[in-house]
Order: structure tokens, then sequence, then C-alpha cells
């Protein structure tokens, strides 16, 4: 199955109830005003895009209608690709070109963090670079025995320490690892205890201070892992998150299990941080970097009949 097959299988829920909704509605006017844009505006909002994002969508599809002289209503579903797919754009890909680089990966229990720390050590010894993973999620110990697991499977060596251990000296044992062994790429996996527990951001705050005292001039990703099917609630923990810990991007997992898609879109352009990683499925490589082009013709590719 090629890679776009696998996105476009991978959002059918959310393509079936987002833009199967829309088309439907689109197909119900003569013409297109304001009551469309209003009707519109609501099946985004329901559709985990969010208010100020679909108010934004309406807005410049307004501008494009008046400006282009579109009368016919299903000229939408083209207009739409087109805006949503500039939307999305820009900062998708991974900065990771120093040697060592890092990657620091921060969400909740529960959202596939480990899992996807895996998949992206997988990706990444594939290409060819030598990854090293820093076991600093100490307060569970079977985040460590997990990510024991897929240092194997993928190839990657892995730095721990007992369970209970300060997650920051664990980052710095990794660190040390990758100078010793002229290692590409650190990931370092941490605690996923609530978002709005402080002693959880005073954690991250210190290894961040360590990775900027060990890795000064080296790239550095923090990567938050959410939940696709929490909708709404990934964006509220994006942006607590984004407050706290400086995220760079977000891998959003579980698409392939919701129709709650949408929630990319809000994401992005609420909170000014790009998606990186989309997991479509459970397999190593249904974790696909995120593309804005495939997403949007996914969710607006025609079924074939």
């Amino acid at each position: 199955m090629g890679l776009f097959q696998k996105i476009k299988d991978g959002l059918k829920k959310t393509r079936d109830s987002i833009v199967g909704q829309i088309d439907s509605m689109l197909k119900s006017f003569t013409k297109i005003d304001e009551e469309l844009f209003e009707e519109l505006e609501e099946l985004l909002v329901m559709g985990d895009v969010g208010l100020p994002t679909a108010q934004r969508i309406c807005e410049e599809l307004r501008k494009r209608v008046k400006q282009e002289g579109i009368k016919d209503p299903n000229a939408i579903h083209g207009l739409m690709h087109d805006i949503i797919t500039q939307m999305l754009k820009g900062g998708e890909e991974l900065h990771i070109s120093t040697k060592p680089s890092i990657i620091l990966v921060i969400g909740v229990n529960g959202v596939g963090k480990t899992t996807t720390i895996g998949k992206i050590a997988a990706r990444l010894t594939q290409e060819g670079k030598k990854v090293i993973l820093g076991a600093a999620d100490t307060f569970r110990a079977a985040a460590i025995d997990q990510l024991e697991i897929w240092a194997q499977r993928s190839g990657a060596d892995i730095v721990k320490q007992n369970e209970g251990s300060d997650p920051a000296a664990v980052v710095y044992d990794a660190i040390s690892a990758a100078k010793a062994r002229n290692a590409d790429v650190v990931i370092c996996d941490t605690a996923g205890r609530l978002h709005n527990k402080k002693n959880l951001m005073d954690e991250l705050a210190k290894i961040g201070r360590i990775i900027d005292r060990e890795l000064p001039n080296a790239d550095k990703e923090v990567l938050l892992v959410l939940d696709a099917t929490t909708g709404q609630n990934a964006v509220n923990q994006a942006r607590e998150f984004k407050n706290a810990a400086g995220i760079t991007g977000i891998v959003l997992t579980k698409l392939d299990g919701t129709a709650r898609g949408g929630v990319v879109l809000a994401i992005k352009e609420d909170l000014n941080v790009p998606v990186k990683f989309i997991g479509v499925g459970e397999q190593v490589d249904d974790l696909q970097p995120f593309d804005a082009e495939d997403f949007a013709n996914a969710l607006f590719a025609p079924e074939k009949e």
C-alpha cells in the first residue's frame, strides 16, 4: 500500500464525517449566500476544527468567492481544499541536522508516547542514522521496559537508570553516550503525568537546562504527542504544554480511529504549532511525516465508485 493510500485510509472516518456532511450540505444550496457560510462554519466546529479556525476558513472562502465571482456552491469543495492546504503548510519537517541532535518527547500517559518514540527511532535508523533512546520516564517501570523493547526492534541504543531515578540525569547520560558513540540523534522519553502538574513542568525545565548546557548548539525538537480521539481536549493539552515547555511540533496519534481529524487544523491555526507526524495505524510505518498537501488531498479526495 502506498503512503498516500495509508493516509487516505487513516482519515476515512474524518473524511466521512466532516467532508461528507459538508458536501451533503452544499448540495442542498442553489446559491452561495450567508446562510451557506453559517451552516458550513457550524459543521466545521462540530468536526473539531474549533471556532476561531472555522471562522477563518469561512472568512477566506467569502473573500475568494467574491474575488473570483464564484456562484456554484459545489465549487466550495475545491476552494476549501486549497485554503486548508495553505493553512497547514509550514514547519512540518524535523530539524535534526546537527550531530547529535536531540528530540524530547512529551505528553500525558495513554497517548502513545513510547510507541511514537519507537516508531520515530525505527524511521531514523532506516535512514542510516545512529539513534540513542533516553528512558527519562523514570516514574513508571513499564515505560522503561517498553522503550527497551522498541530499542531492540528499531536497532537503536538505549540509556536507562532504575525506576525513580532523576530524569534529568538520564538525559545527561544519554547525551554523554551520544557524544562518546558519535550518534546522530538522541530521543528522550519523559514522564507522562498530567499537564497541569507543576512538578512535571519543573522536571521538563530542568531537562531543558541540561540539554542547553551539554548541547548548546544542537538542533532540538520538543514534540508533544496527542491522541486525536480526544478532539478539543488535545488542543487544550497542547496549549498547556506550549505555555510550559516551548513545544516545536505535534505528533497526532490514533487518527485512524476517530472522526476528529479536524483537530489538526485547530492545533496549527489556533496555537501556531506545526504537526510533524500523524499516526494512521498500528504498524511501524503507520506513523507518517505530516504533509499538508497529502492531508488535504486525503480529506477531499473523491471516493472511487
